[in-house]
């Protein structure tokens, strides 16, 4: 069994995933960005499960976050669920949580990247992007960024399993309760891509929708891209992958 940690798991997907997890006998870390959304966790925590919380718009709490994780029993599998759909907060919690988290935890082998079909509709340019999140940032934007950083983390760690998921329009409180793709399909990839030990599950740099590879936007596999992305990312946070 592996210990998994599923962040942005106080309700939706990561909550779903987090709750299979550890009925099928792994040791799950939960995240949530408050006390009061982590209440909501508390039959999980009951079940075994351990807890985190922190504000992902905050790298302060990331950095703390990464800490406490390192002091514990190490990690062999992240999903990075946590999202927002609009606002300031974009940045912030899709991609720069996201790559701090990637840079700072010691030891995980796999790596499960929340990323959506929105994705193709984001811009390959990282000039005047507002990664602290003074102000509304793409949604798009954010997700094309972090399926090639998904990318780029399998490309540069050859022993690590890294691969985003497109869950699909799922019906969660982002999605909306008349959203039309299949809430259980969406966690069960990010699960299978986690824990599982069939051949195509320890596969790595892959973009998947309902446990099936697809080819994500060009720029993703695009090198230059990858490594533009990392030096913008480092110079930002500095903190280097």
């Amino acid at each position: 069994m592996s210990r998994i940690l599923v962040t942005g798991s106080a309700d939706g997907l990561g909550r779903a995933a987090a709750a299979s997890l550890l009925s099928a006998g792994h040791d799950v870390v939960v995240h949530a960005r408050n006390r009061e959304r982590a209440a909501g966790l508390d039959a999980l925590v009951t079940r075994g499960a351990h807890l985190v919380v922190g504000d992902f718009t905050d790298r302060d709490a990331v950095r703390r976050i990464a800490a406490e994780l390192n002091d514990a029993k190490p990690l062999d599998a992240v999903i990075h669920n946590a999202g927002v759909w609009s606002g300031p907060a974009v940045m912030p919690v899709n991609i720069i949580a996201p790559y701090l988290l990637t840079a700072l935890l010691r030891g995980p082998r796999r790596l499960v990247y929340l990323s959506s079909g929105s994705h193709f509709g984001g811009r390959p340019a990282l000039a005047g992007v507002n990664w602290r999140g003074e102000s509304a940032g793409s949604y798009a934007d954010s997700k094309l960024f972090v399926t090639t950083l998904a990318a780029a983390v399998a490309r540069l760690r050859p022993g690590v399993l890294s691969n985003a998921v497109d869950p699909g329009w799922v019906p969660t409180k982002m999605g909306g309760p008349n959203a039309p793709d299949d809430l259980e399909l969406g966690r069960q990839t990010q699960e299978w891509l986690a824990s599982s030990d069939e051949p195509q599950a320890l596969t790595t740099g892959g973009y998947w929708y309902h446990r099936r590879r697809q080819q994500p936007h060009r720029a993703v596999h695009d090198e230059a891209f990858q490594d533009n992305l990392l030096r913008t990312l480092t110079e930002e946070v500095g903190t280097v992958l």
